[in-house]
């Protein structure tokens, strides 16, 4: 069903759920606007059609006009809007997306509140990277070292399958130019990774912020979501394309990147791992009703709209 422009914005039960939508478009140097239920993007080749309730996030780069428009339908249709730099290095601003309820986000700050829990949700991440291992008796100092070493032998790995020189991770905000290949690919493929995580946190109503192995920065649990995939994603890739010589190599990693998120539904993955870690197994379907209570530290969730007067209720 087509939605005009100037109509009521659509009901969230009728938005796709997160899962069964496409990763991310990175977009730079090009207007975007709207043509009824599409973004329309017009650049030097034409323009292009994308319909807005498909989206998780849109990467915008240097060069980028957005209508006020378009911005109304990116936000009734739950899509999460990322200001970024250039080859999508570095990270700018973002637009909230669409929610409307927060149990997964009570559930997180509860747990990142309480230190017993906030480390065993840390071990349980640590342990998505081990399978088959029991790191449930390991401190943070010696879950870090294993983490530490094992992206150091991965690194190697690569290096050798791609016969790729490497030194170490070394890169440049302001200065991308400045970086090797594999630098230069792992900078725009964690680009990727890190819009697509934040896109994924916002749309299930978690905080961006509330970090469980990263804390401190607004984007803490963006880093801690990405940090599962580097491995199996970003890295193998950047090496692929550092001996491929392609001309720009942040745009070939993205497009890599993106065929790789399709492939491997790290989307869907991304939203199940998120609820595992938050809701210990009780993994659910998405609930889009709207539930607005008050809060009585006696009786716990109380109707909302109504007038309480001497400990009754009135309508």
């Amino acid at each position: 069903m087509s939605i005009r422009a100037g109509v009521e914005k659509p009901e969230i039960q009728a938005l796709p759920r997160i899962q069964d939508r496409l990763t991310f478009i990175y977009l730079e140097r090009c207007r975007i606007s709207r043509d009824n239920s599409s973004i329309t993007v017009k650049d030097n080749n034409g323009v292009t059609n994308i319909p807005a309730a498909t989206i998780s996030v849109l990467l915008l780069g240097p060069g980028t006009d957005v209508t006020h428009r378009a911005m109304e339908l990116i936000g009734d249709a739950g899509v999460t809007i990322i200001w970024v730099g250039e080859h999508g290095v570095r990270y700018y601003a973002f637009g909230r997306a669409l929610t409307n309820h927060a149990t997964l986000l009570i559930r997180q700050a509860q747990l990142v509140s309480n230190e017993k829990k906030h480390i065993r949700v840390a071990r349980m991440m640590y342990q998505m990277r081990f399978p088959g291992e029991d790191v449930s008796k390991l401190t943070m100092q010696q879950l870090r070292g294993r983490e530490g070493s094992r992206i150091r032998s991965l690194y190697r790995e690569q290096s050798k399958k791609w016969n790729v020189p490497w030194d170490r991770r070394k890169y440049s905000p302001e200065d991308y130019e400045s970086g090797d290949p594999v630098n230069k690919a792992l900078s725009a493929g964690n680009a990727c990774l890190y819009g697509l995580a934040h896109a994924v946190i916002c749309a299930l109503g978690c905080s961006p912020g509330l970090g469980f192995v990263h804390v401190g920065h607004e984007l803490s649990f963006v880093y801690d979501v990405a940090d599962l995939y580097k491995a199996e994603v970003t890295i193998p890739i950047a090496f692929e394309m550092a001996v491929e010589k392609v001309d720009d190599i942040g745009s070939a990693t993205r497009r890599r990147v993106r065929d790789e998120f399709k492939k491997g539904h790290i989307l869907d993955r991304m939203v199940h791992d998120i609820k595992q870690l938050l809701l210990d197994d009780e993994c659910e379907e998405e609930d889009y009703k709207s539930s607005l209570y008050l809060w009585d530290n006696v009786q716990g969730k109380l109707e909302h709209g109504i007038s309480y007067s001497e400990g009754r209720k009135e309508e």
